[in-house]
């Protein structure tokens, strides 16, 4: 994976634990154009070939905004199909995020507006700085959240509280969002990312094979019945019987060691 992007900062803190960073804090991380080609470019191909990678943690820069969402500044007087277009780009960018096959966790300080709370909605889970606040304000411009905003929110937050949000435009804050679980932890700004590594060392610590395919399990099952979700479960756990993962964990744990998993 290169890391030269005009718009991200991709570093890795340890090995398999990648930390992105939307980069234009001038424009408080608002996505352009050319951040949704970055972001696909980055996230198509880890659906189906993730490497040695792990897990992936997306923040933005400074302590003003995750993201702004989109730069409204670019799309002045930017004609319907170009409109389009650029919308594509997100579309696939988003959509990549969230069949992402490591998990991805979003740290979020500052705004998360538009489609940048979109963004973080599309990711695996979200720890939030005390100081952050998120909101949709689409119609407010005469459009609606189109990067899974009308979907990932309702099933953070229930049908009823994502209609009045989308609706209003209204923003909320990181301790709003924690009451009703669309975070899962609020942290004082310079506890946050300190509190979010150690989360994503858990995951990378884990076993690989084991890890990708629960989250496959919990993210296709939910869009079932129950049924059917336990059966693609049973599906998922068949994956691990043979793996070298596995015979390891098990070893390990006899031996009473840490496990050292290699992912196959």
């Amino acid at each position: 994976m290169r890391t030269d992007f005009a718009t991200l900062t991709l570093a890795t803190v340890e090995p398999g634990l990648l930390l992105l960073t939307l980069n234009r804090p001038e424009v408080r991380n608002a996505l352009n154009t050319r951040m949704g080609e970055e972001l696909r470019e980055i996230f198509v191909p880890l659906k189906f070939t993730p490497g040695d990678l792990r897990v992936i943690v997306i923040t933005g820069a400074g302590d003003k905004a995750f993201s702004a969402g989109g730069d409204l500044k670019e799309r002045k007087g930017m004609a319907d199909d170009t409109w389009r277009l650029q919308h594509a780009i997100f579309e696939e960018a988003y959509w990549a995020v969230m069949e992402c096959s490591v998990p991805v966790i979003a740290a979020v300080q500052g705004h998360a507006y538009a489609g940048g709370c979109e963004l973080a909605l599309a990711c695996d889970f979200i720890y939030a700085a005390a100081t952050a606040n998120f909101a949709l304000t689409e119609v407010s411009i005469g459009i609606m959240p189109g990067g899974g905003g009308t979907q990932n929110l309702p099933r953070a937050v229930g049908e009823r509280r994502a209609k009045e949000l989308i609706l209003t435009g209204r923003p909320w804050s990181a301790a709003e969002a924690l009451a009703w679980g669309m975070v899962n932890a609020v942290l004082p700004p310079a506890e946050l990312m300190p509190a979010v590594l150690a989360t994503a060392r858990r995951i990378r610590d884990s076993a690989p094979i084991s890890v990708r395919q629960a989250k496959k399990a919990i993210h296709h099952g939910l869009q079932t019945d129950l049924m059917t979700g336990l059966h693609f479960e049973v599906q998922a756990y068949e994956r691990m019987i043979s793996t070298a993962d596995r015979r390891e964990g098990i070893l390990a744990f006899n031996e009473k060691r840490k496990p050292r998993f290699e992912g196959r």
